[in-house]
């Protein structure tokens, strides 16, 4: 491969240490789901945020609070629910009568690691709250503008299989997320551990047994590597011909957007920091193209009846393709 004749521009010594130490920490607790993990800390060095879909029960919820303990930040849970108002997330001005003013009370949003369980569970009004929040990493309310504190990064979780009550995500809402991630059942070998290692853990709580080891200033520090990782044109060209692919390909009705392409680039980018790179190669894409995607496209109404996933007619558009080498 001709991109092996890169040379390391880059010491990641103190970087792969601290993914070492947070993976370590997550995966001390989640038995399987290797994938998942290494997603949702891309995203994190990538500062995108996380749709996790999968039935109940296969530790997507366990999984972001993991996360949240293995970083020195501030992290907080909104169940998502049909009766729940843009306020209850936001936040909403307050009466001070002392001062004869409103003051603002910050919601459950105003965090760094914010666990949104089953999101499409709130009507649209309550969804469309996280717009501005999640592509601008601020809001806001009565004309005045509040700045997320970074790091800000949403993971939700969704059931695929209950539809009632719940409201289906819009394609601009969707478009916010780096990545869905599709959670599987565990191996019969990987339940039989589950087994075990809450069965040796007696009762204890398991998330008290994790320690913050990544701290703030270290996210950020990191993000900021990351971005700076070389990636070759001839890629960047990779990107945009795929992407473009999805816009004129037969079972596809709606194609993906720029927003998708800069997605796939900076995610390669922090998978190229976890497998210790700092340049990327055709790999890294490769490995970013399905959980980067298949939230972005819509298939044709046929290719649906067929029973045809996004993740399938993916894989054709790259057979049809010249891949870098």
């Amino acid at each position: 491969m001709e991109t092996e004749l890169f040379e390391q521009r880059t010491d990641l010594t103190a970087l792969s240490d601290a993914i070492m130490r947070v993976r370590k920490q997550i995966q001390s607790i989640i038995v399987g789901q290797d994938d998942l993990v290494k997603l949702i800390i891309t995203a994190l060095l990538a500062d995108g945020h996380v749709l996790l879909e999968g039935v109940p029960g296969v530790a997507k919820t366990l999984s972001a609070k993991l996360t949240a303990k293995s970083l020195d930040v501030r992290f907080s849970r909104i169940q998502f629910t049909p009766d729940l108002m843009p306020s209850d997330v936001l936040g909403t001005p307050v009466f001070n009568p002392r001062e004869g003013s409103f003051d603002f009370k910050r919601g459950p949003l105003f965090s760094n690691i914010i666990l949104i369980d089953e999101i499409n569970r709130a009507p649209a009004k309550t969804q469309s709250a996280l717009f501005e929040a999640m592509e601008e990493r601020q809001i806001t309310i009565d004309g005045k503008t509040y700045a997320m504190e970074p790091p800000f990064m949403v993971i939700a979780t969704q059931n695929p299989i209950e539809q009632e009550g719940t409201y289906r995500l819009p394609e601009a809402q969707l478009d916010r997320f780096l990545f869905k991630v599709v959670v599987p059942y565990p191996t019969e070998e990987e339940e039989f551990r589950i087994l075990r290692q809450f069965n040796d853990f007696g009762g204890a709580d398991v998330l008290a047994t994790v320690q913050a080891v990544l701290r703030q200033d270290e996210i950020a520090r990191l993000r900021q590597l990351v971005r700076s990782f070389v990636i070759e044109e001839r890629l960047l060209q990779f990107i945009a011909s795929f992407v473009h692919q999805t816009r004129n390909h037969k079972s596809i009705y709606l194609g993906a957007s720029p927003r998708a392409s800069l997605a796939i680039m900076n995610a390669s980018k922090a998978i190229a920091a976890i497998n210790g790179r700092d340049f990327v190669i055709p790999d890294d894409i490769l490995e970013v193209i399905p959980p980067v995607l298949r939230h972005r496209i819509i298939l044709s109404p046929e290719k649906e009846m067929e029973g045809i996933t996004e993740d399938v007619i993916l894989k054709q558009i790259l057979q049809t393709m010249d891949i870098p080498r």
